[in-house]
């Protein structure tokens, strides 16, 4: 027993000893620098996001600015580095912010093949939105209590806000975070984004995402062990971003996107609907519009995966899309202005006269006129106001007989296709959006192009058929036509020619295109790029630069035929296709001129258009209606169109039975630039 006290003793002096020795080594040989250690302060990098440059209408109202809020964001790196992943810290800040903690990681995962949303679409490395509008009392939750939130920031910042609500949703676009591909696919974002930013995805915020996005500032900041702010080091300040001021006129756009969307609502078989409006002296935007459309608001804080497959989805009708300029469609009667130009280059007289039977045979195929009717010897401006096909079947039929037929000459002319392109058609109008697409104008070398690229799928189809579709009519009129097309596909026949003079058959145009071409038609001649921007101004009110608009090209006919077309287009609304759509509209105060246009398409209604001009002496504006599936041009259109011009001259009553007041009082666009103050606002 003794000798058990005396080893017990031993190796508690033992203990002792090692102790005092390692207090020792500790306090007089490593003392200073284990006290460097415990105070030592930490620099942190922080970026402080750019305000970005709102975007203003012609006379300075806000279509986007910003709005600030409290945003909750987490660093997933921080979290990746703890033991437990985040977990514990996500599940203490779900608490707080009073949300699911299975939503937070959901919001905080990244976006890639085969995961929903919410997801983070943007890189990794920087700090991921979790809630944009959070109270004062969340935020001083987590700021004062930092070490149980590490990686999780609250910070006040701008957010995107459009006064307009879903109005030009496609026209302004959306913002995203940058993402992680981007930053190294293309090196040259790492010098110009922080991290932090959102960049443009479509519209004017894509187009003028340098301008608008502005420069991010620097915060260098000590910490101490526990992450928590001791000094600032350095200090950077952000620039803000260029504003925006663009040539589209808020009313307008109002006017436009109301009488776009009644004439969707009142056929309940049209799937979209688009309205656009030029002016015709400068070629700038006044207002665009497309239905369905959506709020841009969605976008902000993340989007939900039901909302956004909503936004993709052919059910909704795409509401992402602008049919302004990415919607293709055939355009019926309103090509007939490039028809008769193409006729009188051609050697036709702009003066002569032309019979309009019943129908007109097409190389052995009768093709009818509008409703069968019969008006005799005519001359071109009556055939322009009652709209009558088979003038201009004949006139498309000879044209491809002199080219050589179904045995084509060495050297076509093809008249009507080469002044089609003329118009502007078949290519984009180079407008200042993402995403515009071509159209299609149709020739024999497009023909033969096509052929070449599908003749192997025809000729097998000739064989097999089309066992996937339904309908048994459908299904063997597309094998014939696949035989049809496998053995002569490449020669472009006469019904195709015939098709061609009334915008049928393979043409497709966009809204904007038709807009444009009647712009140059009733205007001086000169085809433009259209444009929605107009100037950038620094914050401090200096103009950066003004954005010009581009002549791109001149019809190649002259005056007194344009002249001519006009005058006809004139007497469509008072003695022609759109005389009923335009009763009772007061024709003394504003004159409006234009052409109604009915497409036929395979399995739906027909494609409803009116594309029109005013005053019809001196034409200012162009304002082109489009209702898909609206039926005949005078059924739809041309009604949403004169809605459109009442509304911009402020003609008749409104719903209140008030004198409706007119978004244009002075008949035209505004042509000063708003003044921006030094503090950015705008002087009224």
């Amino acid at each position: 027993m003794r000798a058990r006290l005396i080893v017990l003793q031993i190796l508690v002096v033992s203990l002792i000893v090692v102790l005092v020795v390692r207090l020792w080594q500790v306090q007089m040989v490593r003392g200073r620098e284990f006290v460097a250690v415990a105070t030592e302060t930490r620099t942190r990098d922080v970026v402080v996001p750019a305000l970005r440059g709102q975007i203003l209408d012609a006379s300075g109202r806000p279509l986007v600015r910003n709005r600030t809020s409290l945003v909750i964001s987490v660093d997933r790196t921080t979290l990746e580095r703890m033991p437990d992943g985040g977990a514990a810290v996500l599940t203490r800040l779900a608490k707080v912010l009073e949300m699911a903690p299975d939503k937070l990681k959901q919001q905080i995962r990244a976006c890639g093949p085969g995961v929903t949303r919410p997801c983070w679409p943007g890189s990794p490395y920087q700090p991921i939105p979790v809630d944009d509008r959070a109270t004062t009392r969340e935020a001083l939750q987590i700021l004062e209590r930092q070490e149980d939130f590490p990686g999780v920031t609250a910070e006040i910042q701008a957010r995107r806000y459009y006064p307009g609500g879903s109005e030009a949703a496609q026209l302004l676009g959306y913002l995203q975070p940058v993402t992680q591909h981007e930053l190294e696919k293309r090196q040259g974002l790492k010098a110009s984004f922080s991290g932090v930013d959102l960049v443009g995805r479509d519209g004017l915020e894509a187009v003028y995402d340098p301008e608008l996005r502005g420069t991010s500032g620097l915060r260098r900041v000590q910490v101490d062990r526990m992450g928590k702010q001791i000094a600032v080091e350095q200090q950077r300040s952000p620039t803000t971003g260029d504003t925006l001021v663009t040539s589209i006129d808020a009313r307008v756009q109002s006017v436009v996107e109301k009488a776009v969307a009644e004439a969707m609502k009142s056929n309940p078989a049209s799937d979209g609907a688009a309205g656009v409006v030029l002016d015709v002296k400068t070629g700038r935007v006044v207002a665009m519009a497309s239905m369905p459309t959506y709020d841009p608001a969605v976008w902000t804080g993340g989007i939900s995966e039901h909302e956004y497959q909503r936004l993709l989805s052919n059910k909704s009708g795409k509401p992402l899309i602008s049919r302004v300029i990415k919607g293709e469609f055939a355009p019926g009667s309103t090509f007939k202005i490039s028809s008769v130009s193409a006729m009188v280059a051609d050697g036709s007289p702009l003066r002569g006269t032309y019979q309009c039977p019943s129908s007109y045979n097409v190389n052995g195929r009768a093709f009818p006129n509008a409703g069968g009717m019969s008006l005799g010897a005519i001359s071109l401006h009556t055939a322009l106001v009652k709209s009558c096909d088979t003038v201009f079947y004949r006139a498309g039929y000879e044209e491809w007989l002199r080219d050589g037929g179904n045995k084509p000459k060495s050297k076509v002319k093809e008249p009507m296709p080469s002044m089609a392109r003329a118009y502007g058609f078949g290519k984009r109008t180079g407008i200042d959006l993402p995403g515009e697409s071509p159209g299609l104008i149709p020739d024999r070398a497009w023909k033969r192009d096509l052929w070449n690229a599908t003749k192997n799928e025809m000729c097998k189809r000739a064989k097999t058929g089309y066992p996937e579709i339904k309908d048994a009519g459908r299904a063997a009129f597309s094998k014939r036509l696949a035989n049809e097309n496998c053995l002569e596909g490449y020669i472009y026949h006469a019904y195709e020619a015939a098709n061609f003079s009334i915008g049928q058959g393979d043409v497709l145009v966009t809204p904007l295109q038709l807009a444009r071409a009647y712009a140059a038609l009733v205007g001086d001649g000169k085809l433009r790029s259209p444009r929605v921007g107009r100037a950038l101004f620094r914050p401090d009110g200096t103009l950066v630069r003004e954005i010009k608009v581009p002549v791109v090209g001149k019809l190649p006919i002259n005056k007194e035929t344009r002249d001519y077309i006009r005058a006809a287009l004139s007497e469509v609304t008072s003695d022609g296709t759109a005389a009923g759509a335009f009763n009772g509209f007061p024709m003394k105060q504003v004159r409006i001129g234009g052409k109604t246009g009915t497409a036929e398409v395979w399995g739906k209604r027909d494609t409803s258009w009116f594309a029109s001009f005013a005053p019809a002496e001196n034409p200012r504006l162009v304002v082109v209606v489009l209702v898909s599936q609206g039926g005949f041009g005078a059924e739809s259109a041309a009604p949403a169109a004169r809605k459109i011009w009442e509304g911009i001259y402020g003609l008749g009553k409104n719903e209140n039975g008030k004198q409706r007041e007119a978004a244009l009082p002075s008949g035209h666009p505004v042509e000063r630039l708003p003044v921006i103050k030094q503090d950015g606002t705008v002087a009224q």
